[in-house]
C-alpha cells in the first residue's frame, strides 16, 4: 500500500513525463546492411536463376541503373544502364527517370516499367520498355504512355504484382502531391507481359500527404501493401503498409509504421521505397544528399511483416500475468496501461514476440521504478533463465527504457518477466 500511495504522489508530479528513449540499442540489434554504397534509390529487385537483380531511379549512372549480387547481401556491381537510349523519345524527354519496375516474363523476355517527364505537359507519366536480357538494352514500347492521367497530376512509382491466380496488375500513383490534390496509390489489371491495360482501375489507399513507393506482397490470409510516406531527402521518410483479403479492398494501414529513422535507433536515416523479395526486404536511406541501397530480413508474424533491427512493441498489459494486475490511467504511459504489482515470488509478466530469422536482438522494456535504488525483474526467454534486466530508479510514472540482448529462435518465442530486486512496473515491450 504504501508503494502504491508514493505512486500517486509521483504520479502528480509527472503527467508530463516523456518517454526516455537511448539513442543506440545494445548490441543485440542487427540493423539493415547497407549493400550499395552510393545513390541507388527507389530499388525493384529480383532473384532468377541464382543472380540477384536491382534497378534504381536515374543517376550518374544512367537512365535505369542495373546491379547484381550472388546473394542479396552481396557483394553488389553496378553494370551499367539497362535503358541507355533513355525513355521513348515520342512522349519522353530524358532527366527524370524514376522508379523503375523490371519483371521476368514466362516467355523468357522483361518487361521494364517506368516513370519518366512527358515532354507535352511537363508532368511525369509511366511508360513501358522491353528486353531478352535483365541487363538491356531495355527498348521502349509504343508512342504513348501506358498511364498517364494529367488532370490527376500524371503518374509515377509503378509495380507489377502477379496474384496466386496468374492475373497481372500493375499498382502505381497518382502524382496529386505535384499539383497540390490528395495522390491515390491505383491497382490496373494489365496483360500482353503487362504492356496493355485491361479493364479500369481501383483505387486501394488515398492521402492528402506522401504516399508513393506501392509495393504489393500476397499472404496465405491478407494482401500486403507497402508504401513511403514523408519527404524522401531527409531522415522523415518512412515505409508503412496496408492490409486487406480482398484487392478490391478495404484495406487497412497499420497501426505504427514499418520502418522509421526511430525505429531503427537512426541508424537508417529515412528508410524508404522498400521492395520484398523472398525473405528480404531492399530499400534506400538517405546519406550525404544521396539515397544508398540497403537490405535487411523480413518475416511474417500471422502475415504481418516484421523487418529486423525495426522496432516492434508488444504492450506488457496484453501479455499473459500472473500474480500481479494492469493498472490503467498510467500517466504518460504507451495506451495508458501498464503491468503492476509483480511484487511476489510468483509473479510474472509474459508477451509473445516474433523473431523474423534467429539469432541476436535487442529487447527493450519501457518501465518506471519508483524505488529506492536500483530493481530488477528475472528473465525468462522460451521457457529457460536469460539473466535479468536492471532499472535504474526513474519515479513513478516516469517512463523510461533499459535494454537488454537476447537470442531468439526464428518464429514466435515467449518473453517472461519475473519478480526481482525491489519494485517497478512494466509498460511495454519492444523488439529489435
Amino acid at each position: 500500500m504504501t508503494r502504491r500511495l508514493l505512486a500517486a504522489l509521483v504520479a502528480a508530479l509527472s503527467l508530463t513525463s516523456l518517454l526516455s528513449v537511448p539513442a543506440h540499442a545494445a548490441g543485440g540489434a542487427v540493423f539493415p546492411s547497407e549493400i550499395v554504397g552510393e545513390d541507388f534509390p527507389d530499388p525493384d529487385v529480383f532473384q532468377q536463376n541464382g543472380t540477384w537483380y536491382a534497378y534504381s531511379t536515374n543517376n550518374g549512372r544512367g537512365t535505369v541503373p542495373v546491379a547484381t549480387a550472388p546473394s542479396a547481401n552481396g557483394p553488389w556491381t553496378i553494370r551499367g544502364d539497362a535503358m541507355p537510349g533513355g525513355p521513348s523519345a515520342a512522349w519522353a524527354q530524358p532527366g527524370r527517370t524514376w522508379a523503375p519496375d523490371v519483371y521476368p516474363n514466362p516467355d523468357g523476355t522483361y518487361t521494364l516499367t517506368y516513370t519518366a517527364w512527358h515532354k507535352a505537359s511537363g508532368h511525369q507519366c509511366i511508360g513501358v520498355a522491353t528486353a531478352t536480357s535483365p541487363l538491356g538494352p531495355f527498348q521502349p514500347v509504343g508512342t504513348t504512355p501506358l498511364i498517364c492521367p494529367l488532370d490527376q497530376g500524371g503518374a509515377i512509382d509503378p509495380n507489377t504484382f502477379v496474384a496466386n491466380d496468374g492475373t497481372r496488375y500493375l499498382i502505381w500513383k497518382n502524382d496529386g502531391n505535384a499539383i497540390g490534390q490528395p495522390s491515390t496509390l491505383w491497382l490496373t489489371r494489365t496483360a500482353d507481359n503487362g504492356r496493355t491495360l485491361v479493364g479500369g482501375n481501383t483505387a486501394m489507399l488515398t492521402s492528402s500527404g506522401v504516399i508513393e513507393a506501392p509495393d504489393l506482397v500476397q499472404r496465405g490470409s491478407q494482401y500486403v501493401l507497402f508504401f513511403s510516406g514523408g519527404g524522401y531527402t531527409d531522415c522523415n521518410y518512412l515505409t508503412s503498409y496496408a492490409t486487406s483479403t480482398s484487392l478490391s479492398g478495404p484495406w487497412t494501414t497499420a497501426y505504427r509504421p514499418l520502418m522509421t529513422t526511430a525505429t531503427f535507433d537512426n541508424a537508417v536515416c529515412g528508410p524508404g521505397g522498400a521492395d520484398v523479395v523472398e525473405n528480404k526486404i531492399f530499400l534506400h536511406g538517405w546519406v550525404g544528399n544521396q539515397r544508398h541501397l540497403y537490405v535487411a530480413d523480413i518475416g511474417w508474424a500471422n502475415d504481418y511483416p516484421v523487418v529486423r533491427g525495426s522496432r516492434v512493441r508488444y504492450e506488457a498489459e496484453r501479455g499473459t500475468l500472473n500474480h500481479c494486475s494492469v493498472r490503467a490511467n498510467a500517466a504518460g504511459a504507451s495506451d495508458g496501461k501498464v503491468v503492476a504489482y509483480i511484487d511476489y515470488a510468483d509473479s510474472w509478466v509474459e508477451n509473445t514476440v516474433f523473431a523474423p530469422v534467429a539469432g541476436s536482438y535487442t529487447l527493450h522494456v519501457g518501465y518506471a521504478n519508483g524505488s529506492a535504488s536500483t530493481a530488477s525483474h528475472g528473465l525468462v526467454v522460451n521457457g529457460n533463465n536469460a539473466g535479468s534486466v536492471s532499472y535504474p530508479v526513474t519515479g513513478w510514472d516516469n517512463w523510461h527504457e533499459s535494454s537488454v540482448s537476447v537470442t531468439l529462435n526464428a518464429g514466435w518465442n515467449t518473453i517472461r518477466l519475473t519478480k526481482g530486486d525491489l519494485y517497478t512496473e512494466v509498460d511495454y515491450l519492444e523488439l529489435q
